[in-house]
């Protein structure tokens, strides 16, 4: 008999949201859950890049294919090198935290912070844009920015960080960085140009950190 191949649970509306590598933990969060919003896939990585999209983008459609064509990809074109790019990483959800920001040709690291307690992919990755940004700012420098979350361009656009996550004394720490993330963009303006980088045409963003 074949072995059954393993499947990852990305969640995007449940009780709890994140990726589970068990039908039961995934069972759990959209029982009872009106409107949940969950869908299954071969890998952890896929399942976790796949929450940075919004729900629809993974939703089968007829006679739509998730390959990018030639053409899509001529017109996305090519990344800019002249960037910095962000990531996060989370083991869990919430659990352990980190984040950085690299040089995108040279993938150079260029800081990196972390671990802390009970945090989320979307902080980690709303801190590092936000760190990424000072950091730009205090340089003077003209480069992009380059994050492949949504989620945190949406919260750095509103200059707030829409956590569902509950302060404990175990993530204090992180939550004081949130805190003084968005202290940060209501007191400073910057010039800095925010771009999705897209995952589909380019692979993993260079920030990755590559734990799959």
């Amino acid at each position: 008999m074949a072995k059954k191949k393993k499947k990852y649970y990305a969640v995007w509306k449940g009780h709890h949201t994140g990726v589970f590598e068990k039908w039961d933990d995934c069972k759990a969060q959209i029982k009872d859950f009106k409107g949940a919003q969950y869908k299954s896939f071969s890998t952890f990585d896929a399942a976790k890049r796949a929450l940075k999209d919004p729900y629809k983008d993974h939703i089968k459609k007829k006679g739509v294919k998730s390959e990018l064509t030639k053409e899509e990809l001529a017109k996305i074109g090519a990344p800019n090198l002249n960037s910095i790019a962000v990531d996060a990483a989370v083991s869990g959800n919430p659990g352990v935290l980190e984040y950085r920001g690299v040089d995108t040709k040279s993938k150079k690291e260029l800081f990196k912070q972390g671990p802390f307690e009970e945090g989320t992919n979307n902080i980690g990755e709303f801190l590092a844009i936000v760190h990424g940004l000072a950091l730009l700012k205090k340089k003077n420098s003209k480069r992009i920015l380059y994050t492949d979350s949504r989620t945190a361009i949406s919260w750095i656009k509103k200059k707030t960080c829409n956590t569902k996550v509950k302060r404990t004394h175990k993530n204090k720490p992180l939550f004081e960085l949130v805190e003084r993330a968005v202290d940060w963009l209501n007191r400073n303006e910057y010039q800095t140009v925010i771009v999705k980088w897209e995952t589909k045409a380019w692979g993993e963003i260079p920030a990755d950190f590559g734990r799959k």
